[in-house]
């Protein structure tokens, strides 16, 4: 961080002299030093240096990795700022492909004698895998790419004053409590990831990814009952800059949401049993999230990664011809949708992701996996689908998620044209607690709002309502979507995996969907 950088965030301050914790990290200021003394030559001549040394050393392939990720987070609860926190990492990661294995290494010193012994340390990682390499790696050909590429951003968020920022979230405070708010808590959070990928293929790749996302909370109280209900935002994370908060009218939501949270308080329970539901995309994208994104991962379905859910009933043997959803089901991933999370010009692995994008459900027929370099030759492919990220230079690049989205009904549909088909169903809106099993098979959702449908009208508010299936009878069951005006795009900026952990941000589209006779349950909760 600069000194212009410090002295933004130290007068935060001023704005906001009761906050709590006013904190400003680095990960390893020295490194952090010597990493911003590197102009874009110097990095570049310390990526070809890495490479030269690792294919002395007799690696087949290497790659390196070399960059810096700063994120800033700003919390405020009513009417003060309780947080605001600025992370500064930077690092380099070495991986070399020797004899079929994968040797890996990572520093947060970038400078040329950690090179040279984190480049050693490498392979001699890849010389003790190999001997327990029980199928040797097979890395698909990969053309060599050189290129700049950059979220298209207007306004640089790390650019806005820090008391903008805090007087935005106390605005949106204000608005839920004058509307009857009990409590509201808001929050912004922003990551700039700054990457320069080099292979021994010839590739020297310059990326810069911004995400933005803005958030709140608020909850309402029953004193007499003691009973409270929450509503948090709907508003997703963007691959974005500040011009994405500056649009959204955050107070106004806050205002709605402080309303239907004391609606929520004199809400009947739902009466547990079978419904015709409707779903939002502002819950769906989470449904597809678990139910679809992770299963269809193909080192879960290899059994490689069990790391946050277990491994996957979308076994190799089902490419092709298993009917995962309705005919209706068409989900595709990508790397190049504006604004959302995943796009990226080039995966981790240096593989292109402009019009690269591929159906992960045709139809409603699993037709592919999402892959990372090195697994195509396991399943019969000839090429990966560009889906390798490491959250930091530092950390080994696995499979992570593109962006993955059902597609809109190409008929003109409308969700009062959804309502419209029920006689006796529930209309959910926004995400809320889950739970799905180890094979990402059976699986449990709830949300934020919820109404009856009557007779095709939605009509009173219910609370206490989670939707529970089995992940192909839930998608056979969908037989309605809305059409591309109805479409929204969720995500998540902290999506978990791997073992050490890594955490990567990830949106998924969606439009409202029909599903007909799904269980529900009555949730008995105090938390509705």
């Amino acid at each position: 961080m600069d000194r212009r950088r410090f002295l933004q965030h130290a007068g935060c301050a001023l704005c906001a002299p009761t906050a709590d914790h006013l904190f400003f990290r680095v990960t390893d200021a020295a490194a952090a030093v010597a990493y911003e003394k590197l102009d874009p030559a110097a990095r570049l001549k310390l990526a070809d240096m890495a490479l030269e040394l690792a294919l002395r050393t007799g690696a087949n392939y290497a790659d390196v990795r070399i960059g810096r990720t700063e994120q800033e987070f700003l919390r405020a609860r009513d009417r003060r700022l309780e947080e605001l926190a600025s992370n500064l990492t930077v690092g380099f990661g070495v991986r070399v492909l020797l004899d079929g294995s994968w040797g890996f290494a990572g520093s947060e010193l970038v400078e040329e004698a950690e090179i040279r012994r984190v480049v050693g340390l490498a392979t001699e990682n890849a010389k003790a895998a190999r001997l327990i390499q029980a199928v040797p790696v097979t890395l698909e050909n990969v053309p060599a790419y050189r290129e700049d590429w950059r979220t298209p951003v207007r306004i640089d968020p790390f650019s806005i004053s820090t008391d903008v920022k805090a007087s935005k979230l106390l605005a949106i405070n204000e608005a839920a409590l004058t509307a009857g708010a009990n409590y509201c808590t808001s929050l912004m959070r922003f990551v700039r990831e700054e990457k320069l990928f080099a292979s021994s293929r010839g590739s020297r790749i310059a990326q810069v990814r911004v995400r933005s996302y803005p958030r709140f909370e608020i909850t309402s109280i029953d004193r007499q009952s003691g009973r409270f209900a929450t509503r948090a935002s709907l508003t997703a994370p963007r691959g974005a800059g500040w011009e994405y908060i500056d649009a959204y009218d955050l107070v106004g939501e806050a205002t709605l949401a402080a309303q239907e949270a004391q609606q929520k308080l004199k809400a009947k329970p739902v009466a547990p049993g079978k419904y015709d539901l409707v779903i939002d995309p502002t819950n769906l994208w989470l449904t597809i999230h678990e139910s679809i994104g992770h299963p269809t991962e193909l080192d879960r379905a290899l059994g490689w990664e069990a790391n946050f859910a277990g491994t996957s009933f979308v076994t190799p043997d089902k490419l092709g011809t298993f009917r995962y959803g309705s005919p209706l089901m068409t989900v595709m991933a990508d790397r190049s949708q504006a604004g959302a999370l995943s796009t990226v010009g080039y995966d981790d692995d240096g593989v292109r992701s402009i019009g690269a994008e591929f159906p992960i459900i045709k139809d409603g027929v699993f037709e592919n996996y999402q892959m990372a370099m090195g697994q195509a030759a396991l399943i019969g492919r000839d090429r990966s689908n560009g889906c390798a990220y490491a959250d930091n230079p530092a950390s080994f690049p696995i499979q992570r998620m593109p962006n993955i989205s059902l597609q809109p009904n190409p008929k003109p549909t409308s969700l009062d044209d959804l309502m419209a088909g029920v006689e006796d169903g529930i209309y959910v809106v926004g995400d809320g607690s889950f739970s799905i099993d180890q094979q990402r098979y059976n699986f449990q959702f709830s949300g934020q709002l919820f109404y009856e449908i009557k007779n095709g009208k939605r009509g009173d508010m219910l609370r206490d309502v989670a939707y529970q299936g089995r992940t192909p009878d839930f998608w056979n069951a969908m037989d309605g979507l809305g059409d591309a005006s109805t479409y929204y795009l969720g995500g998540t900026l902290v999506c978990g995996k791997g073992q050490p952990q890594q955490i990567a941000p990830v949106s998924h589209g969606a439009v409202p969907a029909r599903f007909r006779q799904i269980n529900v349950l009555n949730t008995e909760r105090t938390d509705f």
